[in-house]
């Protein structure tokens, strides 16, 4: 027989979710309106006509979802935090209430022994920050900074691990593509801009973070790279394939590594 082969210890079993997917109750407790909620309701965007208006109901079967967790044995949950329930207009008034659905979430996981991986942003812009050019506005990354730096000012004393964004290059093209929010399409010109200005949202995102997160909070991206494979294991090959993944993520990862 082989030798046995482990997960190496302190690996973690978990799941995860995004906002917008699952927790529905999209116009409930003063939660604001995101670009997905616009596209979804926009016709012919989705199959069917669906939409996140109830998704799974996560917002009040949350109690419920976590307890499944802990009958399965798992012991990290990543969610997301919609930011337009919790800044309904993405600046401005807080709204307490979506600010507490979030409070009652990291609470429920800590009594379940699950540890509490929050992202910031999945997707969900605020129509309100849409409305005045969305990522291709330079105060949108302030505004984002903003927001990730309060969060993580409330919650970092149970949470201990954040994530700014979840993978750049996909909700980024929503500004050149009809599949994703908020379906518009921009120029090569105007889509670096943006790219930029969502790099830039990370980066501060993290010094805001840093700034009012309780001591040893850790700060991270989740990433989706592309990845380059040489078909012949050669110098030559394996060098090209190196050199492609660079360039591949060079508006992105590359930039922020």
């Amino acid at each position: 027989m082989g030798q046995e082969r482990r997960f190496p210890k302190g690996f973690l079993w978990g799941s995860a979710t995004a906002a917008y997917q699952v927790e529905g109750a999209a116009k409930e407790d003063g939660r604001g309106a995101s670009i997905w909620d616009t596209f979804s309701h926009t016709p012919g965007r989705t199959a069917h006509g669906d939409t996140g208006d109830v998704a799974d109901d996560e917002y009040h079967l949350y109690r419920e979802d976590i307890q499944r967790m802990k009958d399965m044995g798992l012991k990290s949950y990543r969610f997301s935090v919609s930011w337009p329930r919790v800044i309904p207009l993405g600046t401005g008034a807080v709204n307490q209430k979506g600010l507490d659905y979030y409070d009652r979430v990291v609470d429920t996981l800590m009594a379940a022994d699950i540890a509490p991986y929050c992202t910031l942003y999945h997707w969900d812009l605020p129509q309100a920050l849409q409305d005045k050019g969305g990522w291709q506005s330079h105060d949108t990354a302030k505004a984002f900074a903003d927001y990730a730096g309060f969060v993580a000012g409330k919650l970092s004393d149970r949470v201990k691990h954040f994530m700014t964004m979840n993978e750049i290059a996909s909700f980024i093209s929503g500004y050149v593509s009809s599949d994703s929010a908020p379906g518009l399409h921009v120029d090569k010109a105007a889509f670096a801009q943006l790219t930029h200005y969502a790099v830039l949202g990370h980066g501060w995102g993290v010094q805001a973070i840093r700034a009012h997160a309780r001591p040893g909070t850790k700060v991270g991206i989740a990433d989706d790279p592309i990845v380059t494979t040489p078909v012949i294991e050669s110098a030559e090959h394996i060098k090209a394939a190196t050199l492609a993944i660079r360039e591949e993520n060079a508006s992105i990862l590359t930039v922020i590594m």
